[in-house]
């Protein structure tokens, strides 16, 4: 359970922050297709999940339909494409599991279940939310969280790496969180200067730090001291 002085300090990081800019929806059809606004089936998709970006819609299992490309997950981050790092998730050793598959094995504390007509496609499984603490069964309503967003990497050094370091970023294991889909979409781009989740807010840092040191992504100072200050908190609560 975190304590008292360190929800006072998260409230104390979040205040005075801008407002997230408004994004345009992306339609998820039930086929699993995400459309965005330039999809020539964007106004003939009535049934959808929305989404407010495509990383989003891709992170939740989506797809791209034939002739779409990827455009700007974020209107206002001129120059990031979801493209950059790769399109969708990976299936680097061919095995028809792809990396968002490979991370729900790999979390999951009972052996899952695939879909009857794809064996590819995991359906079920027990993952705990490190955001929440929470008990999840049906792996559709899981998002693979990048732990640290690609489009916060690209703003903080990822846009000068070679697009392999970016697909490898895009589908590590330790940037791969299965976490509730309405957290995912809460969080966005965000850092944790910016976003903490309701519970986990210690283990989420401490992992968002491992990764800035493993692929060498160097935060503005005042975001680095923020980290600093959650982490010692942290420290002291343990």
């Amino acid at each position: 359970m975190v304590s008292v002085r360190c929800r006072n300090l998260v409230a104390a990081l979040l205040l005075g922050l801008v407002p997230v800019l408004a994004q345009a929806t992306v339609k998820q059809s039930s086929s699993g297709l995400c459309h965005p606004p330039h999809s020539p089936w964007y106004e003939r998709t009535t049934t959808f999940t929305a989404h407010d970006s495509l990383d989003a819609c891709l992170a939740a299992d989506g797809r791209l339909p034939d002739g779409v490309s990827i455009a700007s997950a974020d209107p206002a981050d001129e120059g990031y494409r979801r493209s950059a790092f790769g399109h969708g998730w990976d299936d680097e050793d061919g095995d028809c599991q792809d990396s968002r598959a490979e991370a729900l094995i790999a979390t999951s504390t009972t052996n899952v279940r695939f879909d009857d007509a794809d064996r590819c496609r995991v359906v079920t499984g027990r993952w705990i939310s490190p955001f929440t603490g929470e008990v999840i069964q049906n792996a559709g309503d899981i998002d693979i969280d990048h732990v640290v967003p690609l489009v916060w990497a690209w703003e903080h050094g990822a846009s000068e790496w070679p697009r392999e370091r970016r697909e490898a970023f895009a589908n590590d294991p330790l940037n791969l969180w299965p976490v509730e889909a309405s957290l995912n979409r809460s969080k966005g781009g965000r850092g944790p200067d910016e976003w903490m989740p309701p519970s986990g807010e210690c283990q989420y840092v401490s992992r968002f730090v491992r990764i800035l040191i493993k692929y060498d992504l160097k935060p503005p100072e005042s975001e680095a001291r923020a980290f600093n200050r959650l982490l010692d908190t942290c420290r002291a609560d343990s």
